[in-house]
């Protein structure tokens, strides 16, 4: 029987958007998130913004990041934002990281994104943000 005490873990959604084929970042991230103790689901490649959102839904997570390479982590992470509030996800914590140029961190902030990871940030910065982040 399980304590009725014990913590519910932290369900973190980890996609890759688009025709972005570069997942090597984004698994070893998923790997870290649970080693932190946290639910990991990986949607794998090619995602749509919709699958992105569905899932995010279906599996009632409290983190939403988004792993791009592609450059293209503006329209899609304005989309993802207009998406979610749509279908009333509000209270998820919303990530993106990849290869994402300081000057667009702001921009990314305005659209509701909570933390942009550019290329070399680490995996402790990460756990640790979404740790004192998300409120139970």
């Amino acid at each position: 029987m399980k304590d009725t005490n014990e913590k519910k873990r932290i369900r973190v959604l980890v996609a890759k958007p688009g025709l972005d084929g570069h997942d090597r970042g984004a698994k070893v991230l998923v790997h870290a998130l649970k080693e932190a103790g946290m639910e990991v689901i990986y949607t794998g490649l090619h995602n749509t913004i919709e699958q992105i959102v569905n899932v995010a839904l279906q599996e009632d997570v409290d983190v939403v990041g988004m792993s791009i390479y592609s450059g293209a982590h503006l329209p899609l992470s304005k989309k993802l934002m207009d998406a979610m509030k749509e279908k009333g996800l509000t209270e998820q914590m919303v990530l993106v990281g990849g290869n994402i140029p300081h000057s667009d961190i702001e921009k990314l902030k305005e659209y509701g994104v909570d933390g942009v990871y550019p290329t070399g940030s680490t995996f402790e910065e990460i756990i640790t943000f979404i740790q004192e982040g998300v409120r139970r």
